[in-house]
């Protein structure tokens, strides 16, 4: 039927076809929604509701239809298995949502029986469903039998690959091999074992493996193997003395491991037997002077390097191993205060009660060069944790070791732990991730740390940009840039802030605080920090810019003694007043035992230089240093919020301004922000807020 045509404002009515398409969408976004559930849909929602759409009309005009399509709605129910609709309650969600909507449409509430034909044709659906899930399922049960089978076959193959595998190895060994019952039986010996003891394969596989060891020394290797039969050890390696047909007794290694069935029941023992001749013993005397410790008698550094390797292949897979690296703490002031021999003294006590504390367990102690430990371990189910280890080396370590029978010396020790490293990390990459923890350790001032995989790959990093960073200053990549220091009460510009920035070719620009912990790690953070000082003194001058400049100092320049004449030379070289140039000092630095940064401090401003003091946290420092300004430290900045902090800053701020310095503040991003400090009293703000600074100056 056609629609009438619309008179003056009244708007058109939409056609029933559009009405019935717009019904048929919501009905295939609630069919989705509530068939969603049921299933995982290998869809998007959008895929779906197209697809349940179309599934929906066919399902109407089947209906509709006289007499009802049976067949199309079957299709349709077939349809629904394709799209992986086949949930355990899809199929009754389905016809739950489709009766109601079938009953309910409009269009369809003129066909006569339509009750009748609505349950032909949700059967007909349901049948088709039906018949096409048991078709999905035939054909996913032949494509499993077809894979099953392949498997087998692949199995089969690799059984007969791996059995000849074996016997090329088993005679074409160099070393001796002896396959034996779980009692020690001998059933297969090559001909390589029969050379060594001077016997026929045949005259072999009449003995035991006990037979071919000295009287004295059968009963531990058999206990041995029992405990390698029971599982106690994963695998065996002893010394034993074999004999010979002729009686005459040789020095042999046993490298013995269980063969166990496809559920881990042992069936059958290997032993490879290595013979140790004279020559062997000689040149293994003339390795251990070389692969051993002088002083302590431990292995050194190389043997210890080159047994990681098997270490950690040969630890239980379950438990893994654990490696500690130890530095002690102090040993220099040890040596210089108390002598080189004393010294020696520790380290051999060290070296001592490490093995003491490792005793009972499988590993291997060394000492890695100077004051330097490593200790390995094959962890068992006895075996401590690391947490009760590291209390173990810590409590035996500080003992005292009394010398001349009168002075009581004890050490500490920083201990950097990988645990359970994974089996084919190379012994260098496994000793440089130890270092590395240690280190870490070091600089934090605490007394260990586990090894920690994200931490690790930071560091390598930050070394990686540390290594670069001399040939980056070298070849220009390192700038000296500047941030303005504006005024908190009206935002007019009051300094500007000397700052580093290196333009890395792949890493981007890194920023000043980037670059000053660097330079601080590869020893730049002195000559870098003089650069810096003289370079934006010089560029400033020429943008012809009439504002202080503040040059923020590294806690090695603020306690170099040349620090003074430097700006000396810096006033000369510009023709500034002193009250040009401001350079701030690190609070901690002032703080130093050694006090040569506040005597720098002191200095300068006896001249005229009114020196700042860079991260304060309380003004004691302000009771004897006559310091111009003061940046309040980052931390109190990011916490301002707290409590604690929204009572006591202001306080803080009017006890400096009553020691007649301003205050300054870092980090100001917001405008918001800087109307906070400004309310506080804070006299100076800098921060990624503002940007402006005079001439052609960068920013940075």
């Amino acid at each position: 039927m056609t629609a009438p045509r619309p008179h003056g404002d009244v708007p058109p009515r939409k056609p029933s076809a559009e009405r019935a398409a717009r019904r048929l969408g919501t009905l295939a976004r609630k069919w989705g929604y509530l068939i969603s559930t049921t299933a995982y849909l290998p869809h998007t929602p959008e895929e779906i509701e197209r697809e349940l759409a179309v599934l929906a009309g066919a399902l109407f005009e089947a209906v509709a239809s006289d007499p009802p399509d049976l067949d199309e709605a079957a299709a349709a129910g077939g349809r629904l298995v394709e799209l992986r609709c086949v949930g355990t309650d899809s199929l009754r969600r389905s016809l739950e949502i489709l009766g109601k909507a079938l009953l309910r449409e409009p269009e369809l509430r003129r066909v006569d029986g339509l009750a009748e034909r609505v349950v032909l044709v949700l059967g007909a659906f349901s049948s088709g469903y039906g018949e096409a899930l048991r078709e999905d399922i035939q054909k996913r049960q032949e494509g499993l039998s077809r894979a099953l089978l392949k498997v087998e076959q692949e199995t089969r193959q690799k059984q007969i690959i791996t059995r000849a595998q074996f016997e090329e190895v088993f005679a074409g060994s160099a070393s001796g091999v002896a396959l034996t019952e779980l009692d020690g039986r001998v059933l297969r010996a090559n001909a390589a074992l029969a050379k060594t003891l001077n016997r026929t394969p045949a005259e072999i596989a009449t003995l035991t493996l006990f037979d071919l060891v000295h009287p004295d020394e059968a009963d531990q290797l058999r206990d041995a193997y029992r405990d390698l039969v029971a599982g106690k050890l994963h695998r065996l390696r002893v010394g034993r003395r074999l004999v010979g047909k002729d009686g005459e007794p040789m020095w042999a290694t046993f490298a013995a491991s269980v063969i166990r069935d496809a559920v881990g029941t042992p069936r059958q023992l290997i032993t490879i037997v290595d013979d140790d001749t004279e020559v062997s013993l000689l040149q293994r005397r003339l390795s251990h002077q070389a692969l051993h410790d002088v002083l302590t008698g431990l292995p050194n550094r190389q043997f210890f390097s080159t047994r990681l390797e098997n270490l950690l292949r040969d630890a239980d897979p379950a438990r893994g191993s654990t490696l500690f690296h130890l530095d002690v703490d102090g040993f220099s002031q040890i040596t210089g205060g108390l002598g080189q021999d004393l010294g020696d003294r520790v380290l051999r006590a060290v070296a001592a009660k490490l093995k003491a504390v490792f005793d009972g367990e499988n590993a291997l102690v060394a000492r890695l060069g100077g004051d330097e430990f490593g200790v390995v371990v094959q962890n068992t189910a006895d075996t401590p944790d690391v947490v009760t280890l590291v209390r173990r080396i810590t409590h035996e370590l500080a003992e005292p070791e009394y010398v001349d029978g009168q002075r009581g010396v004890a050490v500490s020790a920083s201990i950097g732990v990988v645990h359970r490293p994974p089996r084919d990390i190379t012994p260098a990459e496994l000793l440089r991730a130890s270092d590395l923890t240690l280190r870490r350790v070091q600089r934090a001032g605490n007394q260990w740390g586990l090894f920690d995989r994200e931490l690790d790959r930071r560091d390598r990093h930050d070394f990686a940009l540390a290594a670069a960073m001399a040939g980056a200053w070298e070849n220009g990549e390192i700038e000296a840039g500047f941030r303005p220091l504006v005024s908190a009460a009206d935002g007019s510009l009051r300094g500007a802030e000397a700052r580093l920035r290196w333009r890395h070719p792949s890493e981007g620009v890194l920023t000043h605080e980037t670059c000053v912990r660097l330079a601080a790690e590869t020893g730049l953070a002195l000559p870098l920090g003089t650069w810096l000082l003289r370079t934006a003194a010089e560029r400033l001058a020429a943008a012809g810019a009439a504002v202080p400049l503040t040059v923020e100092l590294t806690p090695q320049q603020a306690a170099d003694p040349e620090l003074v004449g430097e700006i000396r030379e810096v006033l000369r070289a510009t023709g500034w007043e002193p009250d040009r140039v401001r350079p701030g000092f690190p609070a901690a630095a002032l703080l130093a035992p050694a006090g040569d940064a506040a005597d720098n401090l002191k200095v300068l401003a006896e001249i005229g230089v009114p020196a700042e003091i860079h991260g304060l946290a309380d003004v004691t420092c302000l009771t004897e240093l006559p310091a111009r300004a003061v940046r309040l430290a980052p931390e109190l900045v990011a916490r301002r919020e707290h409590p604690l902090l929204t009572a006591s800053l202001p306080a803080l701020i009017d006890a400096v301004h009553l020691a007649g310095a301003e205050v300054g503040v870092t980090g100001v991003a917001r405008r918001d922000d800087a109307e906070w400090w400004r309310d506080r009293g804070a006299d100076r703000l800098s921060g990624p807020l503002f940007s402006d600074l005079p001439g052609d100056l960068p920013s940075c």
